[in-house]
């Protein structure tokens, strides 16, 4: 599906036909330039690399100032492919934005692909939804939030892969289907969606029609 690369810049509300305050989500979806046609014949696969957000030379490869240049671009810190759907024809070089991709209708919805926020280390009360003492689950009865038993001794006599334990929270690639979009302004290349979209503010986000 086609789709381009944004930038989250932060929640607001507006109010519908109807008067209702609705929460948004404001990314900036774009511009971005097409640095690779994948195609059938040389691929196997057809495809198109956008390229988004400038980068200074010192801190690109050889190897990607050379697909860069190739594409006649400036190097880009972020680099997603997407399949080969857009309404235009596309070529090297060409510029992508949001008016191209994404029309305010009222059937108008998106996918948003975005990095979760990292909560780092938490317990199985936090990570998992576990009761804790209150609710007395897993076994445990008086040590507040500990994840109780951890399964039976003499057989099998270890814990189970997939048990559900205490570790590292969020930092994750999440995806959310079928966010509406409320408002699109061309000018500033923004995309105003309906709900909350995964990631801190200025995070990057892939947006899929």
């Amino acid at each position: 599906m086609p789709g381009l690369i944004g930038k989250k810049i932060g929640m607001t509300s507006v109010f519908d036909d109807d008067g209702k305050n609705v929460p948004c989500t404001v990314i900036e979806a774009g511009p971005c330039v097409v640095t690779q046609i994948r195609t059938v014949e040389k691929d196997g696969y057809a495809a198109v690399q956008l390229a988004y957000d400038e980068q200074k030379e010192k801190h690109t490869s050889s190897g990607m100032m050379g697909h860069f240049k190739k594409a006649q671009t400036t190097p880009k810190r972020k680099v997603v492919e997407f399949s080969a759907d857009y309404t235009k024809e596309l070529h090297l070089g060409d510029t992508v934005t949001v008016s191209d991709v994404f029309v305010h209708d009222p059937l108008e919805w998106v996918d948003v692909i975005g990095t979760s926020k990292g909560k780092g280390f938490q317990g199985v009360v936090k990570r998992h939804g576990f009761g804790g003492v209150g609710g007395q689950t897993h076994g445990q009865h008086n040590r507040l939030r500990a994840p109780g038993s951890m399964g039976a001794s003499s057989w099998p006599s270890r814990v189970f892969k997939g048990k559900r334990l205490a570790g590292h929270m969020g930092g994750e690639r999440v995806k959310i289907l079928n966010l509406k979009v409320v408002k699109i302004i061309p000018e500033h290349n923004l995309l105003i969606v309906k709900g909350s979209v995964p990631g801190c503010k200025g995070s990057y986000v892939i947006v899929e029609d």
